[in-house]
């Protein structure tokens, strides 16, 4: 039985509750065996500076602690230089090369990925489970939506980090937008405290 295992990146700076509504319907809809949260190690596309890595990291293990088919992955944490998907997804299949890989990715990664480093590559690996708000069109660059695609239904959930991240540098209360064990974990730790993007 082919094992199918589901990799969803990103800078999860802070990962929120509508990360974690995404990869429970990415489990479920997808019937995967595994999801493994990729951390980005350093995001060539950001044009801010990121929180180390290592609140990063714990952050997430809190966050994804009470599902066993949920995995951290830290290769691109250990990795040097700018974190490539197609890069990650390469050292990945090399060490299970008998699996079954599907990248889950939003609309608005989806729409950009002809800007991702190799993406052409990177489309012949991977199978791109995409997360649609209902009645959204998959738009695209052409040789993007030539690739095959699986839907994720997902409702709408007005939710980002940036916008989280103002709320604590503001003093604002975040509950309810990340998991408990996050928000203390930032408050303990005194995250976000300066004004987005300083």
């Amino acid at each position: 039985m082919t094992r199918r295992i589901g990799l969803f990146g990103g800078s999860f700076d802070p990962v929120h509750v509508a990360h974690l509504a995404l990869a429970r319907a990415a489990l479920a809809q997808l019937a995967l065996d595994e999801l493994r949260w990729v951390p980005a190690g350093q995001a060539w596309q950001k044009t801010r500076a990121m929180t180390p890595a290592v609140h990063r990291e714990a952050m997430l293990r809190l966050a994804i602690a009470d599902e066993p088919r949920w995995r951290l992955e830290r290769c691109e944490l250990q990795r040097s230089g700018p974190s490539y998907t197609v890069d990650t997804v390469r050292e990945l299949q090399a060490a299970e090369p008998g699996a079954s890989w599907f990248l889950v990715i939003g609309q608005d990664q989806y729409a950009g990925l002809h800007t991702w480093h190799r993406f052409d590559e990177l489309l012949r690996l991977v199978t791109l489970a995409v997360a649609l708000r209902p009645g959204a069109a998959a738009e695209a660059d052409p040789r993007v939506r030539a690739a095959p695609l699986l839907r994720i239904e997902l409702p709408p959930m007005a939710v980002s980090a940036t916008a989280i991240r103002a709320r604590v540098a503001a003093g604002e209360g975040i509950a309810g937008l990340v998991p408990p064990a996050v928000a203390d974990y930032i408050y303990r730790h005194r995250l976000y405290r300066s004004a987005p993007g300083s």
